[in-house]
């Protein structure tokens, strides 16, 4: 029998990415020896346990003592007090990981916790659906999908190959990078285009009822699309926005240029212009289907 690359890990939020793990380590041998499910809600460890995804779970923070990988995987909003809670539970030796689409918060809100001999990497599961909870994970949630480390100056070499092997082991493609980096390109391929459908799903809220009742009824493809976007996690994406507001802040200055320079195009009737566009952004579709990241 082969020896797990972790006696036991311990999940921090049973949401969507939390239950896929847990459901990656039951599914996938060799991961994790056990998990323990933390959460602050019982009626969530409780359904952790009826599904089978813990043999422990609690409410406890104390209990991530007992485990030599811990996975945060709650909103990056509550990490600073999560970061308190647990960081005198850590024992020497553990990796402390989490999946929050931010990084640079994530390292100053659970950085000052994390105790000499804890080794902490930070990272980020490219992978998600519009559902929460722990009754919406599935195991394949990861599989050909990228997982980011973003590991600090002086991390302990095996400690980042033994997570890289538990993410690879979950089915992800593994690439290693900067956390002010890693935000930056988040800012511009998940984090804008959230901002986008929230605000196009927003402005059919906006409409007057029979309006609104007609775009829901013969809504096109593209509208259906948004607002599958737009049903994510309203906490998670609060916490996303605000813990990355320079990066988005960014992409949202270039983006409204961009878009008044369209505005422009359709205004003075510039085909040419508009055509070039769709044609480069064409092609842009096509590499994601060539990456089989669609």
């Amino acid at each position: 029998m082969t020896t797990p690359l972790f006696a036991r890990v311990a999940i921090v939020g049973f949401g969507l990415i939390g239950s896929s793990i847990a459901r990656c380590v039951v599914e996938y041998p060799g991961l994790a020896g056990a998990v323990t499910c933390v959460d602050r809600a019982q009626a969530v460890c409780d359904r952790v346990l009826e599904l089978g995804l813990a043999d422990k779970a609690g409410t406890d923070p104390a209990l991530v003592s007992e485990c030599d990988l811990v996975v945060l995987a709650t909103p990056i909003g509550a990490f600073a007090d999560l970061g308190a809670l647990i960081g005198p539970h850590l024992r020497e030796g553990t990796i402390l990981t989490d999946v929050g689409s931010v990084k640079m918060s994530v390292i100053r809100d659970i950085g000052p916790h994390v105790p000499d001999g804890v080794h902490f990497i930070p990272g980020h599961p490219l992978a998600g659906t519009e559902h929460s909870g722990p009754d919406s994970g599935f195991a394949a949630l990861f599989k050909g999908r990228w997982c980011i480390l973003t590991p600090l100056p002086g991390t302990n070499p095996e400690a980042l190959d033994r997570l890289t092997a538990f993410w690879a082991g979950c089915g992800s493609q593994m690439e290693v990078m900067e956390p002010a980096h890693h935000d930056r390109v988040l800012a511009i391929t998940s984090h804008l285009p959230h901002l986008i459908a929230y605000t196009i799903v927003g402005t059919a809220t906006d409409l007057e009822e029979q309006m609104k009742s007609e775009v829901i009824r013969f809504s096109a493809s593209g509208f259906r699309d948004f607002t599958r976007i737009a049903a994510s996690d309203p906490v998670m994406w609060r916490d996303i926005f605000l813990n990355n507001r320079e990066a988005v802040l960014e992409v949202i200055q270039r983006f409204t240029e961009d878009l008044t320079a369209l505005q422009r195009a359709i205004r003075w009737g510039e085909g040419e212009k508009l055509e070039s566009l769709f044609t480069r952004t064409r092609a842009i579709r096509r590499s994601i289907i060539d990456a089989k990241q669609a």
